[in-house]
């Protein structure tokens, strides 16, 4: 599950330059990137052999300008977020940005023969939040619901969930951050999403 998130989130990687994400149609926006990024990872023969820094590399270049990871970390954290400071608040949203880049950067290692669909999304030009529907589809199993949750705001369309098979990726972590939290309040909870970062680093470099 954990890795075809992983996926999800990381073929939607930014390669559209900013300033056309607030005239391009949201699910024509998904739909382009998800493209080009499938057509450099099936050209890249780093990314094939499995180069986890290479991946981190296209994650951090591509991926951060088109993700609210702010709002991301916000609503993971739920209504603990107002008790944080502006510190602890900037702390927990780079903790949470690097988890989720370092964690499931090993996702586009392993893509080969998967298709995307894109499925009808319904919004109007008016709407500033949209849900964009795809599919993940592959040779002997059974296709994948994804959704992708995008708000437009001053700096255009980000992304601020992603929800697989019905499970959000906010709500998944919701917990166990509430959890963290009342164990060892929001120091915590940023302690531990350091510690799990470090712990990260090393596997990765050992791999």
């Amino acid at each position: 599950m954990k890795k075809l998130l992983a996926l999800c989130c990381f073929l939607f990687a930014g390669l559209l330059p900013a300033a056309m994400a607030d005239v391009t149609a949201p699910d024509v926006l998904v739909r382009d990137v998800t493209n080009e990024v499938l057509e450099i990872v099936r050209r890249d023969k780093a990314i094939q052999a499995g180069d986890t820094q290479r991946v981190i590399e296209l994650v951090d270049a591509r991926v951060l300008p088109h993700f609210d990871f702010r709002r991301m970390t916000m609503l993971a954290v739920g209504r603990d977020w107002r008790e944080a400071s502006s510190e602890q608040q900037e702390r927990l949203t780079e903790a949470f940005r690097t988890l989720l880049v370092r964690t499931y950067s090993n996702a586009l290692t392993q893509y080969r023969d998967q298709v995307i669909a894109f499925l009808p999304s319904r919004f109007t030009p008016a709407d500033t939040r949209v849900q964009i529907r795809t599919e993940v589809r592959q040779s002997g199993a059974q296709p994948i619901g994804i959704d992708y949750m995008l708000e437009k705001g001053a700096q255009g369309w980000k992304v601020f969930d992603v929800v697989v098979a019905g499970v959000s990726l906010v709500t998944n972590y919701r917990s166990s951050f509430a959890q963290e939290i009342r164990s060892g309040g929001i120091d915590g909870l940023i302690a531990s999403l350091e510690a799990r970062n470090r712990a990260l680093v090393d596997e990765q470099k050992r791999s």
